[in-house]
């Protein structure tokens, strides 16, 4: 796999400042990747050795058979499962699959693994490192970090637990501060918002000119936020 596949500018998620940067890097990075395997890369070895072996998600399956390309997932697919067949299902394989041997193991491997989680969880922690070195080094990508939308739940935590094995201290609390205060700013107008779409459905604030405000999407948002994923 070619590594460019998985190289973005830091500008190109953070420059828009519309909702979380890290959302938006890692749906970057997903879509590229399964656009990648499903066009010419599915027949290149390397890659097809990689398939073989994890296989892919639920989640990710979903997204490629999306991808309309159906040939290619079938191919991906067949090779896949004549894998599965030889290095798992065979009689040995049976036989000790209830104990704590190494076939058991595989199976387990195949069945929580997937080769774009893979790629991604190895784009992102290179992208991740970039951030905080950028941070560390330049006031203007200080106050562009400073000047986001908002952080989920998810990725504040990811930023927050990584920052501190790759930060030098003298920014480290800096950071943490400013991306606590992205994250708590957007929850409590997130929290109003919800609060708002619940209380118009009290026959007082009925009628044509009732004042949604911006709770109309609330529901949306409110699990856009909390699982890092839109629904």
């Amino acid at each position: 796999m070619q590594d460019s596949i998985y190289t973005i500018p830091v500008s190109e998620v953070f420059d828009p400042k519309c909702g979380c940067p890290i959302c938006a890097m890692r749906n970057m990075l997903e879509n590229r990747c399964i656009e990648y395997i499903m066009g010419a890369a599915m027949m290149e070895p390397d890659v097809r050795i990689e398939t073989n072996k994890t296989g892919f998600c639920k989640e990710h399956f979903d997204k490629m058979l999306k991808a309309r390309n159906r040939l290619s997932l079938a191919l991906m697919l067949e090779s896949h499962l004549a894998e599965v067949r030889e290095k798992i299902m065979d009689a040995k394989s049976l036989n000790n699959l209830l104990d704590k041997s190494s076939k058991a193991k595989k199976v387990s491997k195949i069945n929580n693994s997937c080769y774009v989680c893979d790629k991604i969880d190895w784009a992102m922690e290179r992208m991740l490192g970039t951030i905080y070195r950028l941070y560390e080094n330049e006031r203007s990508f200080r106050d562009l970090f400073a000047s986001q939308e908002f952080l989920c739940l998810p990725h504040y935590e990811l930023l927050c637990t990584q920052a501190a094995g790759h930060m030098n201290k003298k920014y480290l609390n800096d950071f943490i501060k400013t991306a606590t205060a992205l994250t708590a700013n957007y929850l409590e107008t997130l929290n109003a918002d919800v609060s708002q779409f619940c209380k118009m459905f009290d026959y007082r604030n009925s009628g044509e000119d009732a004042d949604w405000g911006n709770s109309k999407d609330s529901i949306e948002r409110a699990i856009a936020f909390l699982t890092s994923r839109e629904p």
